[in-house]
């Protein structure tokens, strides 16, 4: 029995220590075939993306605060405190307005590897039309283009198609990309038809953004009214400025508006989740 209840502990401290050691774990970027590749799970801020992160959330919470409590030191105060906050909701957008680029930009990509396709040209050579068409396109500053590049460069030094197909996948952390690449590493390996398989890869992505834009329109009215009963509290408390200052500024009034501001950003973040639908 004794036995049973140490063993039982012991497992109780080995998750523990488990969990500990994930959330301690660090991500390690992938670098690609040729080390210098962007790795689209995570997105490296710069100076100017934390200074803009910052800025929306320093004036977010400046202005809610010095609506409600008219106070400027507690508006500049809290203000930076958001805008610290802020900083990493602002990096997770970045990166996944960069991933929805990289999936339109791979849409057009596959579009110009079926018309290389039917224009009689081999897998490489329609690989190296695409590049030249995202080039055309996108620029060479796209990340599409720059994948191309690597892609292009790969296979002129005898690196084989689907290792560098696999890698970008891996790399853009897209399911569609990941199901491209392991479908075309089968079926150019054992002889498929890759015309109609790029054709189809295409029409499931076009469906994809197709289904995902008509969710966000018949959603959108209802994200309308959610951001304008936000805003609500803000013009309630201007309008109502004149009775604040004229009854002042007590421990009671400033708990109701603590209590008030805590009830409406939980029902912001519910909000948020019924209106997010992910396709």
């Amino acid at each position: 029995m004794k036995t049973a209840i140490m063993d039982k502990k012991k497992d109780k401290r080995n998750k523990k220590n488990n969990k500990n050691y994930k959330k301690t774990e660090s991500y390690v970027p992938l670098k690609g075939v040729f080390g210098n590749a962007i790795d689209y799970h995570i997105y490296n801020m710069s100076l100017k993306d934390k200074m803009m992160g910052f800025g929306i959330g320093f004036g977010v919470g400046f202005i809610i605060i010095y609506v409600f409590f008219l106070s400027i030191a507690a508006s500049v105060a809290v203000g930076a405190v958001v805008g610290v906050k802020a900083i990493p909701i602002w990096q997770e957008y970045k990166r996944k307005k960069r991933q929805k680029e990289l999936l339109l930009q791979f849409k057009d990509m596959l579009e110009a590897l079926v018309a290389s396709f039917s224009a009689g040209r081999n897998t490489v050579l329609a690989f190296a039309d695409a590049y030249k068409d995202m080039r055309e396109l996108y620029g060479d500053a796209a990340c599409i283009t720059k994948e191309l590049s690597i892609i292009y460069i790969g296979v002129n030094q005898n690196i084989i198609l689907e290792e560098l197909l696999t890698d970008f996948a891996k790399r853009s952390g897209l399911e569609d990309i990941e199901s491209f690449a392991n479908v075309f590493e089968v079926c150019n390996r054992r002889g498929g038809n890759m015309k109609d398989i790029i054709a189809d890869t295409r029409s499931i992505i076009n469906d994809k953004i197709e289904i995902e834009m008509n969710i966000k329109t018949a959603i959108a009215s209802s994200q309308n009214e959610l951001h304008i009963m936000m805003v609500m509290p803000l013009i309630i408390c201007m309008a109502s400025r004149s009775l604040v200052e004229s009854n002042g500024m007590n421990i009671f009034s400033v708990l109701i508006k603590l209590a008030a501001l805590g009830i409406f950003l939980v029902a912001y973040k519910l909000g948020k989740k019924l209106t997010e639908i992910q396709v």
